[in-house]
């Protein structure tokens, strides 16, 4: 199966690179499973063809915060440093659900760079497309209040208005610690914004939880 033909971003490579690309395995990957920690090197570029991996930057106090997340068609920026200017790894990569990668290897990588203006193009767009996203979290960590920052967690993580999420990860992604996501989850459960159950999080007024957010976005 030409895995290239289902992401857009390869649909415009030429003939010989996505026959390159196709050849390479893809690897089936459990869940909680790391795949870089801080100070490894880059051994090639990931791509991921389900599932999703978040990578994480966690500082001297032992907090977490997840600067982004990688899914179908997104990349990894740490990874794209590594390669391109031999940068090591700062921060953790763990699949937060069962993933599907394909591993581009470096030599392959650094080839195609070079001969393929689509691949370059690609490759470029989304390392811009991922710096804009970590600006966003940076500003939202040092700008916003608690309360916006995990009303749009919990919006973003939310599926089907259920987020099955632990404190610890919310706390990860909003820039937080566990007990003030879960003294703020208190708050909005007696506000009647969600419902806390065994496991999960019911989102019961999600109007509610967008304005928050919007709130959060417009400061």
């Amino acid at each position: 199966m030409s895995w290239t033909r289902t992401l857009e971003a390869f649909k415009g490579l030429d003939k010989a690179a996505q026959a390159e690309l196709d050849a390479l395995p893809a690897r089936d990957i459990p869940a909680h499973q790391i795949l870089f920690r801080p100070g490894d090197a880059a051994q090639g570029f990931v791509v991921v063809l389900s599932g999703r991996v978040d990578v994480y930057l966690t500082g001297p106090s032992g907090r977490e915060i997840i600067l982004y997340s990688v899914t179908p068609g997104k990349t990894c920026v740490q990874t794209t440093l590594g390669l391109l200017g031999d940068e090591a790894y700062t921060g953790e990569a763990i699949t937060s659900e069962p993933a599907r990668l394909v591993m581009i290897p470096r030599p392959l990588f650094s080839r195609l760079m070079d001969d393929s203006r689509p691949f370059r193009s690609y490759i470029f767009s989304a390392f811009g497309e991922r710096l804009s996203d970590m600006m966003a979290v940076l500003e939202r960590v040092a700008f916003h209040k608690v309360e916006a920052r995990l009303a749009h967690g919990l919006l973003e993580r939310a599926v089907g208005g259920e987020v099955s999420a632990t404190q610890a990860e919310l706390a990860a992604q909003i820039g937080s610690a566990r007990e003030v996501v879960a003294r703020q989850l208190d708050t909005f459960a007696k506000r009647g914004l969600v419902e806390r159950r065994r496991g999960s999080i019911r989102l019961m007024d999600i109007a509610a939880l967008e304005r928050l957010a919007f709130i959060s976005h417009e400061l």
